[in-house]
């Protein structure tokens, strides 16, 4: 066996990519009133979208200990290790419900190679880590080898995203320093990011036009060898949004690599509908 690599829902890859680098994906809970889904398996996004627009309030719960449980007891006899990449511990408390599961099989099977990583990221931003990693195991580096690139696509990514509502945010108790775009919100758009796995505010832009024209400016400001580069796209019910903004880098930038996918049902939860992002790798 090589490396096995394990995520969390969040990171929003599409199944069959995860299936062909032999990912697992452990899902997180996502309640619609009464009823109880598992993100990805018993519930889309675009189901998730259709019942938001008809008004009602999603909420979410971390993944349950059970289900990281059985998933890592299944690489305890695995050699050459596993590693469990999460949504930013900031956001949720996965990651050290992950860690405290990984902690307890070590206690009972002593030889166990798991190691736990925080991406301090979340969507195709903690997608795009994972997969680089699941690369990597395939071509048969080192869990060690692994780690120190992981740890450096941590270090080096950068996260800009806009959303229609910042209701949804505040609802869900993740918007932070955030806080201070609320009120006052006629005809702004706010620009929010990822500051070591914390939600932060950027700045507020007047009209949805003028948020694609600051995205470009700030992709340009805070990143750099944009045509030897993958760039992240992902969106919530908002694809004309992103072929917009891609159309745009790859006009002004030579941007020719894109890894686009939805924003699954437990993050589309908290940022809403309408929501669109980048990720990108930060300049030197």
């Amino acid at each position: 066996m090589t490396v096995q690599i394990v995520t969390d829902s969040a990171a929003d890859l599409p199944k069959s990519l995860a299936e062909a680098h032999e990912i697992e994906i452990i899902p997180f809970v996502v309640m619609l009133g009464d009823e109880e889904y598992f993100d990805g398996e018993t519930i889309s996004s675009d189901t998730l979208y259709q019942e938001m627009k008809k008004g009602k309030t999603p909420k979410t719960a971390q993944v349950p200990y059970d289900r990281i449980k059985k998933v890592f007891e299944k690489f305890i006899k695995n050699d050459d290790g596993a590693i469990f990449i999460g949504l930013s511990s900031d956001l949720s408390g996965t990651y050290q419900t992950a860690k405290m599961v990984r902690d307890e099989l070590a206690e009972e099977y002593p030889d166990f190679k798991m190691e736990t990583v925080d991406s301090r990221g979340a969507s195709i931003g903690e997608g795009m880590i994972v997969l680089e990693a699941a690369r990597m195991a395939k071509e048969g580096k080192t869990l060690e080898e692994i780690l120190e690139s992981i740890r450096y696509n941590i270090a080096h990514l950068d996260y800009v995203f806009t959303v229609d509502d910042l209701e949804y945010l505040k609802r869900g108790g993740r918007i932070g320093r955030a806080s201070a775009f609320l009120g006052g919100l006629l005809n702004i758009k706010p620009l929010l990011g990822l500051e070591d796995g914390k939600l932060v505010p950027i700045e507020k832009v007047r009209g949805k036009k003028k948020v694609f024209r600051r995205m470009i400016e700030l992709l340009k400001e805070r990143g750099s060898d944009f045509e030897n580069q993958t760039i992240g796209l992902c969106h919530a019910d908002a694809p004309d949004s992103i072929a917009k903004l891609k159309g745009m880098m790859q006009e002004e930038l030579g941007a020719h690599s894109f890894f686009e996918a939805p924003i699954g049902a437990v993050i589309g939860s908290h940022a809403g509908p309408g929501t669109f992002a980048m990720i990108f790798r930060k300049g030197s």
